[in-house]
C-alpha cells in the first residue's frame, strides 16, 4: 500500500511531543490478552489513558504550541466525544477558555465529561462536516483558536507517542493493529514505528458502515461517504484528513473492515475475559484479530508479538448491558 505521498513526521516531533505531556498523559500499558497459545497479543490500553482516551496527546500537543496570546482568547474544536474532552482538559490545564462542537447524538457521558472539565458545548449536526463547518464559524466569530481532531502535524506527532511507546515495551512486536476515524491516530503511530522498525506491520481497521480510509485507497484520494452508521461512534468522520489520508497511503500496510456484530463481541469479551473496559471504536482491532484467528477475515500475521491499540473506555456503565441485549443488524 505504500505511494509516493509526502507526508513525513519526523520521530523527533513526536519525541518532542512526549516531552510535552509527560506530565499530563499516562504511559499506558501493554496487558497480554488470553486470546491464542500460538499467538503473543498485548492490549494497548489507552482506555486507562487520562480523560479515557487517547486523543489527550494530540491535544495537548497542539495546544501547548499555540503562542500564548493567541491561546489566552481561547480554543475551539470539533468532535464526536474523545477529542472534545482531551481539548477541554488541555484548556484547563492553560487555564484557557474552550468551546467544542459536538453531534446532536454524542453519548451523553462524553457531552457531561467535556462539561464537566469546564468546555462550552454546542450541538450540530450529525456528521463531522456539519460539526466543522459550525465549529469554523463559531472561531471567526470569536476569535477562537482551531484544535483540529487529527488533520494536523502537531496532532499526528501527539498520537505519535503511543507508537513510541510500543516500540520501547514490546521488544518482539511483529504487528499493530489501530482503529481507523479520521486518521490522527493511525497516522502518527505508523510514521513513528515505520522509521524505526519498517519491518512491523500497520494494520488499520475501520467500521464496515464507515470505511471512509477504504474508499479512498480505492479512489487514490480522500472521498466523502454519503452516509455514515456504526456502533462505533468514534470512528464516524465521512472522510479522512489529507494529511492523514497521504500518512496511510505512505505508511500503513493494510487497511480491514469489520462489521458491528463483531465489534460489539469484542466488546463484551474484553470486559468478561480481559476485565477491560473499552468502547466499541477502541475494541475494533480486537474484533478484527478475532477474527483473523479464526480464519473469518484473511490476512497475513507476521510471527512475533501482535499488539492491538485500545483507543478508548468512555462507555456508560449500562452500555456492556445495552450490547449483550442488542444483536447489531
Amino acid at each position: 500500500m505504500r505511494g509516493d505521498a509526502d507526508a513525513v513526521t519526523p520521530v523527533e516531533a513526536s519525541e518532542a511531543a512526549a516531552r510535552r505531556i509527560k506530565n499530563v498523559a499516562r504511559w499506558t500499558p501493554l496487558v497480554p490478552l488470553p486470546i491464542d497459545r500460538q499467538l503473543a497479543v498485548y492490549a494497548k490500553c489507552e482506555n486507562l489513558q487520562v480523560s479515557g482516551a487517547f486523543k489527550i496527546r494530540g491535544a495537548f500537543n497542539f495546544i501547548a504550541q499555540i503562542d500564548p496570546v493567541e491561546r489566552r482568547c481561547g480554543v475551539i474544536t470539533y468532535s464526536s466525544g474523545n477529542h472534545a474532552q482531551a481539548v477541554a482538559m488541555s484548556a484547563q490545564i492553560f487555564q484557557v477558555p474552550a468551546v467544542v462542537v459536538m453531534p446532536v447524538t454524542a453519548p451523553k457521558i462524553k457531552v457531561e465529561g467535556a462539561r464537566a472539565l469546564g468546555a462550552e458545548i454546542v450541538f450540530e449536526g450529525t456528521t463531522s462536516a456539519d460539526r466543522k463547518a459550525r465549529a469554523e464559524a463559531e472561531a471567526g466569530k470569536r476569535g477562537l483558536q482551531m484544535v483540529p481532531p487529527f488533520d494536523h502535524p502537531w496532532i499526528i506527532a501527539g498520537q505519535g507517542t503511543v507508537g513510541l511507546e510500543i516500540l520501547s515495551d514490546c521488544s518482539e512486536l511483529a504487528q499493530i493493529l489501530v482503529p481507523v476515524g479520521g486518521g490522527g491516530l493511525i497516522a502518527g503511530i505508523a510514521s513513528v514505528v515505520k522509521q524505526r522498525r519498517p519491518e512491523v506491520r500497520i494494520i488499520g481497521v475501520e467500521p464496515e458502515g464507515a470505511a471512509k480510509m477504504t474508499a479512498s485507497l480505492v479512489a487514490g484520494h480522500p472521498v466523502a461517504l454519503e452516509r455514515v452508521a456504526s456502533i462505533a461512534d468514534g470512528l464516524l468522520p465521512v472522510s479522512p484528513g489529507n494529511l492523514t489520508f497521504n500518512y496511510v497511503k505512505r505508511w500503513v500496510d493494510e487497511i480491514v473492515t469489520i462489521d458491528d456484530r463483531a465489534i460489539r463481541d469484542a466488546t463484551l469479551w474484553l470486559c468478561s475475559r480481559a476485565k477491560l473496559v473499552v468502547e466499541t471504536s477502541g475494541a475494533v482491532t480486537l474484533a478484527a484479530l478475532l477474527k483473523m484467528t479464526n480464519g473469518n477475515l484473511k490476512t497475513d500475521l507476521s510471527s512475533g508479538s501482535t499488539v492491538v491499540v485500545l483507543s478508548g473506555g468512555n462507555i456508560s456503565l449500562e452500555l456492556p448491558k445495552d450490547l449483550s441485549r442488542r444483536v447489531p443488524g
